[in-house]
């Protein structure tokens, strides 16, 4: 009867390693039926998205120009628009990734973050990539020739995706 058993257990480990699509050496645990999106189709939904976030910016902040006699209101350094108008840039990414894996550009295109080690995307994760990394991209100016390393890294990193441990993969 135990010889049974155990034979039953051996041939369901070997099914479940024989259908498995994880590759399971020592020195990757990524997918091998991934593919990584490249640098054109992340260009596409990046840019897609960034349409988006500035119409929410446009509704959401078309009210401030009534306010204050239509002048610009300025807080040091910034303007208020223009803090706003990061706040609701940064949310939209970091929200939209936490909850679907994808914002509506990568949707629209098909595309999906993912973490290197396949486990649930974590808040700081998002963060590195989101905003961290953004903020980098947006700050100093000649980091967005950076974004280009997405064309030639095997796994198809951005300099964010460096950061969090992340990828960007197509969904089929």
């Amino acid at each position: 009867m135990t010889d049974d058993k155990e034979m039953n257990e051996q041939v369901s480990r070997e099914v479940i390693n024989s259908e498995s699509d994880i590759d399971t050496s020592a020195h990757s645990t990524v997918r091998k039926d991934h593919r990584y999106a490249g640098f054109w189709m992340r260009f596409w939904a990046y840019l897609t998205d960034v349409i988006i976030v500035f119409s929410i910016n446009g509704i959401l902040l078309t009210p401030l120009k009534f306010v204050n006699g239509g002048d610009i209101i300025d807080i040091g350094f910034w303007t208020l628009n223009g803090i706003l108008g990061s706040i609701v840039f940064y949310v939209y990414f970091l929200l939209m990734t936490k909850r679907f894996h994808q914002t509506l550009g990568k949707m629209l295109f098909g595309l999906k973050v993912v973490r290197s080690d396949h486990k649930a995307l974590k808040w700081s994760d998002l963060f590195f990539r989101e905003v961290v990394g953004r903020f980098i991209h947006r700050v100093l100016f000649f980091m967005v020739f950076l974004y280009a390393v997405v064309g030639f890294t095997d796994e198809k990193k951005g300099i964010h995706d460096m950061f969090a441990g992340t990828r960007v993969i197509h969904i089929d």
